[in-house]
């Protein structure tokens, strides 16, 4: 599947723009602050109902506007039967941010957002993708759930389930500390709720991590040509526990601190070099190959077991790597099929020269003040 043509209306800084792309390579050129990573956020808004960055709509509207529409037309090229092979679909995202939010696929509205997503698999990878192993689990628990959900809608359903869950306990608990009361028959009607979405999202979690881990070591290597040793490892705290006794051991501790303090919320990856944690050992270079591994072993994850190529968004690679390193990443993106690939840069024909070398089909835009043009 690759996207042809967007339509943007008065997202971020674009009040009103067009483009057609390139089936296979697409290059955003110009300054800082010309709206090339928004651009780009709005590819990432029209697969994943949201903008990348987890901003609140209010901030993806332009300003002074109360609404902002994306339009999108998407072309199958992923082989299949003729059938699909040629469908050809429209997604349009229509949002004002005081009333509901409308996804339509085809001109037919979505009931819930969830149904949407993995519908159009999205990897982006920007320059602060390095919290992913410099900050708290939370970043990389987002990971986890970021590329399942794409995959899995019984795993989106579980996940919402349990969040959803998981906010009514705490509201409660908190609840409990302002009113220096304690109801443990409401929390154990709560504690029944999140057993098997708890489960299932455990289960998940683990099943992915044993199978995304040698193709990431494998990612790693071809970036490093072999000079390190990294790892992932998923750490949970219910682990092989019960996870309803440790609801019941904890509950005196939720109740101290009016939070539920075990499940998997808590959910956590190790990631390591050298057999250390890479937060605390690793050197600038090899965070930034770190984190490049994971989002390209998260495509190729993503399109072996989806029935659709994933989009490749890629926000100011040159931040992140050497020219050197940038023409290895081009050069094996090329190689190994990586379907249809955004880039931006502020150099306007740095990735051009790259891409020369390669003979691949390529479109250059220049964007300035949330407007483009095609070379």
């Amino acid at each position: 599947m690759h996207l042809h043509q967007i339509k943007l209306t008065q997202f971020k800084n674009y009040e009103t723009a067009e483009f057609v792309f390139s089936h296979r390579l697409n290059c955003f050129v110009g300054k800082n602050g010309m709206g090339k990573t928004n651009l780009l956020d709005s590819i990432y808004y029209l697969c994943m109902c949201k903008s990348h960055r987890g901003v609140n709509d209010r901030n993806v509207m332009q300003h002074g506007s109360d609404f902002f529409r994306v339009e999108g037309y998407f072309h199958n090229s992923d082989g299949g039967d003729l059938e699909k092979k040629n469908r050809k679909d429209k997604i349009v995202a229509k949002v004002q941010p005081s009333k509901k939010k409308v996804f339509e696929k085809n001109d037919v509205e979505y009931q819930k957002l969830s149904e949407h997503i993995g519908f159009l698999p999205v990897v982006i990878i920007v320059p602060d993708d390095t919290s992913l192993a410099t900050e708290g689990s939370e970043e990389r628990r987002r990971f986890l759930d970021n590329t399942l959900s794409q995959l899995d809608k019984n795993y989106l359903k579980n996940l919402i389930t349990y969040n959803k869950v998981l906010k009514q306990r705490n509201s409660a608990l908190k609840k409990f500390a302002e009113t220096r009361t304690f109801n443990p028959d409401l929390l154990e009607t709560y504690d029944s709720q999140l057993l098997e979405p708890a489960k299932v999202i455990s289960e998940k979690r683990k099943e992915f991590i044993e199978q995304f881990r040698p193709v990431f070591k494998s990612f790693y290597q071809i970036i490093c040509n072999g000079q390190e040793k990294v790892d992932c490892a998923y750490r949970s705290n219910i682990g092989t526990n019960d996870y309803k006794d440790l609801l019941t051991e904890s509950r005196e501790k939720d109740r101290i601190l009016a939070r539920t303090t075990c499940g998997i919320h808590k959910d956590d990856l190790n990631f390591k070099i050298g057999g250390h944690l890479i937060r605390k050992f690793g050197s600038q270079g090899q965070l930034k190959s770190f984190i490049l591994a994971l989002k390209l072993a998260q495509y190729d994850f993503l399109k072996k077991n989806h029935t659709t190529n994933p989009i490749l968004l890629l926000d100011d690679i040159f931040d992140k790597l050497d020219e050197v390193r940038v023409q290895q990443l081009i050069q094996l993106i090329l190689e190994k099929d990586f379907g249809q690939v955004f880039i931006t840069d502020t150099h306007e024909n740095r990735v051009e020269e790259i891409i020369k070398k390669f003979d691949a089909d390529f479109k250059k835009f220049f964007i300035e003040d949330g407007e483009g043009k095609s070379d």
